[in-house]
């Protein structure tokens, strides 16, 4: 299967810039050899408006004027709905109707038509819907053109971390870690970029270990906290991991809130349980990691309040 190259994701870096935001590299209080990267700090507060903002970008301008469709849990409805207003396309998001509220009203507030169905029905929902419409779909991870927007944090790691030793990131359909793994070791070639998943939705592990795609049925899946990485993986999202991913690592539900509670408490940033994974990574598998200065992407902060409260 043909990868994304770093040329790729450098070029993905041109077409976002001046929409997503260049993330710092925030210091840790409670670890000098952690730093976070907040991607709960971009405008739709989530790392998705990277890839979606590449996607649109590189429809023909007489396609995008169509309009472009998705299916997402919410951040990457979000990411979608914000970049193709920007580019004045109309936009349709299908959304699993158990997705938190929160995620639901800030797709509409961006001005996307919102399609509610059953989990299982996001991805069919959104096909016919491109289908019958004329419309672009811009899955949220199993494109070349999103994985390489998601890409570009890697490239700000390495450029504000040149000697990083380790990078953790999210891993739901796995886009973010196909686009992380492939510049960090296409530029840092002996850091480790390791995967980070619940326990309670570890198909990537699964297909990591088999060597081929493990699929999940939703009623596993949706049992994790982390809404944001019930996912599976894809065919190109998988080739990616097996190819450039060092490994990965689970963690439990109880590991993913006092994650969130201290980045909460003692970095002052909100955080969804997605974007609290690789966090709780470093903070409770340290023996399944390599040493060293140590990046963990924190990849959304779209949570619901009274989770957040909850946790914290």
């Amino acid at each position: 299967m043909d990868l994304i190259s770093i040329d790729d994701v450098e070029a993905a870096a041109g077409s976002i810039a001046g929409v997503a935001v260049r993330t710092p590299l925030l210091p840790c209080r409670w670890d000098g050899e952690l730093l976070l990267k907040p991607e709960s700090l971009q405008p739709v507060g989530s790392f998705k408006i990277r890839g979606a903002t590449h996607a649109v970008a590189s429809v023909p301008a007489e396609r995008r004027s169509r309009g472009v469709v998705t299916h997402s849990s919410g951040n990457h409805g979000q990411a979608l709905a914000y970049a193709a207003r920007a580019a004045g396309a109309p936009c349709m998001v299908v959304i699993p109707d158990v997705a938190p509220a929160v995620k639901i009203e800030q797709v509409r507030a961006l001005g996307a038509t919102v399609v509610l169905v059953p989990p299982a029905r996001r991805l069919a929902e959104a096909e016919r819907l491109a289908a019958e419409g004329g419309l672009t779909l811009i899955p949220p991870f199993d494109h070349r053109d999103v994985i390489a927007g998601q890409g570009t944090i890697g490239l700000e790691i390495i450029a504000d971390l040149p000697d990083v030793d380790v990078v953790l990131v999210p891993v739901g359909g796995g886009g973010l870690a196909s686009g992380v793994a492939t510049a960090v070791k296409a530029l840092r070639p002996e850091a480790a970029v390791i995967g980070v998943e619940p326990e309670y939705a570890a198909d990537a592990r699964d297909s990591l270990a088999a060597g081929e795609l493990v699929t999940w049925p939703v009623e596993q899946t949706y049992r994790t906290i982390a809404d944001g990485v019930r996912t599976n993986l894809s065919e190109l999202t998988f080739a990616h991991l097996r190819e450039r991913l060092d490994a990965i690592v689970t963690v439990s539900e109880e590991e993913i809130r006092a994650a969130m509670s201290r980045l909460v408490r003692e970095s002052r940033l909100v955080v969804e349980p997605s974007g609290a994974v690789a966090t709780a990574a470093h903070l409770f598998r340290r023996d399944k990691l390599p040493p060293g200065r140590t990046v963990a992407v924190i990849s959304g902060g779209n949570v619901d309040p009274a989770l957040l409260v909850s946790v914290v």
